[in-house]
């Protein structure tokens, strides 16, 4: 696969392959258009790109390092074991990377608010944070459920000044967010972006917020290949929505002697009802504005989807890994919520790292597997986010 196979997608309708598109109402796609040749624009400015890459310096704090697990890596036994460490950015996770870049776009096109959804809270926090930044009013929508699970970044939200939406409805969780968040925007799309938290939604958002995620693997490459003279066997990221994982992988997909592995929420089992593993379990079709994988019921519903991270509760992917999973290029596999609250607690206690519950999938899959390989091998993982904000919820249901 040729490195333009890549680089020239999401084509000029915003499809990977059968995956993407724009599955919107007439009158909103005119408005998504707008938003796409706003980015066009503003992505190939020189100002937006030097006062984009200044915040991600002196106000994010990057290049987040790579940090060799050291103590985790001779416990297992096996190939040793590297984070990249985007839960040391402001605000604590990867997300302030497109926040950042999607407050400057509402911004430069004169919106008079932001609206986004949040699962976990991260994208909430991160989103409140860049609107504080530039001046422009904030909006969240959070699923009870997450609400209560997820109260420190419930309350950064508020002091930041965002708006709180709670949605009851349904399962009361990320998919219902979006559809309230969303429901919210077509009030006035005109004067309101949709600020969409991952990867996910109608064409320009999952090859967007691709873009501004980028950075991780950039970084990381250079970093690593500075470091050990060479590129990682594996590099490993959670998917939920997916822009963590996208960001990471997108600099190594040329790389084919690079193991690519994304890491989805197995709940209390594949064989259970209770999971959301869509890449591994879904099928093709269409939710929130574009195509990709689902998981859905016989009459083609989104089936309510269960994950101990809040963040990856979704019964939908980015359509970038939907196409990924089928060129055979991202090998996608499962974590249980047994396994991801023992790699929280195994990190937390060997490496002094809390990490969020969504990247302990990640960190699951590499303690799982590093140790049939050997220690001339490594494995890359992207810490996507500190546990800070699921503290008190894993002492509460480990009796601590």
């Amino acid at each position: 696969m040729s490195s333009s196979a890549f680089s020239n997608l999401p084509d000029a309708q915003g499809f990977f392959g059968r995956f993407g598109g724009q599955f919107v109402p007439p009158e909103l796609k005119a408005v998504m258009d707008d938003i796409s040749a706003a980015y066009e624009d503003i992505r190939q400015r020189d100002d937006f790109q030097q006062e984009l890459a200044m915040l991600l310096a002196d106000y994010v704090g990057r290049p987040s390092p790579v940090f060799y697990a050291r103590r985790l890596s001779e416990k297992l036994g096996g190939a040793r074991i590297y984070l990249k460490r985007e839960d040391l950015n402001h605000t604590g996770a990867h997300k302030i990377n497109h926040c950042l870049g999607e407050a400057l776009l509402a911004k430069f096109m004169g919106k008079t608010k932001v609206i986004a959804e949040t699962g976990a809270g991260q994208h909430g926090v991160a989103l409140a944070t860049a609107c504080a930044l530039v001046g422009i009013p904030c909006e969240i929508h959070m699923g009870q459920v997450d609400i209560e699970k997820e109260h420190p970044n419930v309350t950064r939200m508020k002091i930041l000044g965002a708006t709180l939406v709670p949605v009851t409805r349904g399962t009361a969780t990320l998919k219902d967010a979006v559809d309230s968040a969303f429901e919210e925007y077509l009030k006035d799309p005109q004067n309101f972006i949709y600020a969409i938290g991952s990867v996910v939604g109608p064409h320009p958002f999952p090859g967007m917020v691709r873009d501004f995620q980028s950075v991780i693997g950039r970084e990381a490459r250079a970093q690593f290949l500075e470091r050990e003279g060479r590129l990682p066997d594996r590099v490993v990221a959670c998917v939920g929505g997916g822009s963590n994982a996208i960001g990471m992988f997108t600099a190594f997909l040329d790389d084919n002697e690079v193991q690519l592995v994304g890491v989805e929420p197995a709940g209390d089992g594949l064989d259970t009802d209770r999971h959301a593993a869509t890449l591994t379990l879904g099928k093709p079709g269409e939710i929130h504005g574009m195509a990709c994988y689902v998981l859905e019921d016989a009459e083609g519903n989104p089936l309510p989807v269960h994950s101990i991270a809040s963040g990856l509760d979704y019964p939908g992917v980015g359509p970038q890994h939907s196409y990924l999973k089928d060129l055979g290029r991202v090998d996608y596999q499962s974590v249980s919520d047994q396994e991801c609250l023992d790699a929280f607690m195994t990190l937390s206690r060997v490496e002094g790292i809390i990490p969020a519950l969504e990247s302990a999938h990640a960190v699951a899959w590499a303690i799982r597997e590093a140790p049939a390989l050997s220690p001339e091998q490594t494995i890359l993982v992207n810490l996507s986010g500190r546990g800070d904000k699921d503290a008190d919820y894993v002492a509460d249901k480990l009796g601590l």
